[in-house]
């Protein structure tokens, strides 16, 4: 036995296989094509095929990865959302909602940043951030998701706390407040020239400092 069979975690999963890799490659190659079609071109413009064939793959093999057009225009997004749930779920318990919530979104940004960077270039999810806001379509898709988002983050709230999120308004209105300042924080960030992530975690940060005190502090059960 080597020593670094010695000391391996037993609930490690292994790492993933080649054809794995390789499909993982696939996805990330179509999600890049894709984005830099939407931001070129713009996303109304930009087909299914001509995604496929920047990959240089047929149609029927994007079909196994993305449902739709839309999908691949939200992977990046999926994929930094995901990141910051998991980072709410690992708050401490003894954290108030408010406090967590601007950790998670805070403390996470540097695993957010690297698995977008593993699919795309961060300049490149931040263009497409822009092309999301300006493009009807795909603006009335983001709105439903952040409302679907705002109803999970309200969930995982309520669990925190032990409460029952139909009988207790706390949880979505906390949940409402962090949503409101990372919206006017995107806002700003769209319309101004800086276009880094950095500049937009420090927008956020500044805008969630400024949420009340009614609902920051610690509550009671």
């Amino acid at each position: 036995m080597t020593t670094d069979e010695a000391v391996a975690d037993p609930n490690t999963p292994p790492p993933p296989g080649l054809r794995e890799r390789k499909k993982q490659r696939t996805r990330n190659a179509l999600v890049r094509s894709a984005l830099e079609l939407f931001t070129r071109q713009g996303y109304e413009h930009t087909t299914v095929d001509e995604i496929a064939e920047a990959v240089e793959v047929s149609q029927r093999t994007f079909f196994r990865y993305f449902a739709n057009k839309e999908e691949v225009a939200f992977a990046s997004q999926e994929s930094a959302e995901c990141h910051f749930f998991a980072a709410l779920c690992g708050r401490p318990a003894d954290e108030a909602p408010l406090a967590a919530l601007r950790s998670a979104v805070l403390d996470a940004w540097g695993s957010i940043g690297d698995a977008i960077e593993q699919m795309v270039p961060p300049e490149l999810h931040m263009r497409m951030y822009r092309v999301i806001e300006s493009t009807p379509s795909l603006l009335a898709v983001h709105l439903r998701r952040t409302a679907e988002m705002e109803e999970r983050l309200a969930s995982e709230i309520a669990r925190r706390e032990g409460l029952d999120i139909d009988a207790d308004p706390r949880p979505r209105l906390v949940v409402a407040m962090f949503s409101g300042a990372i919206r006017v924080s995107g806002k700003l960030w769209g319309e101004g020239e800086e276009d880094s992530m950095v500049t937009l975690r420090d927008l956020t940060a500044f805008h969630l400092d400024y949420v009340g005190p009614t609902l920051a502090g610690q509550w009671d059960k």
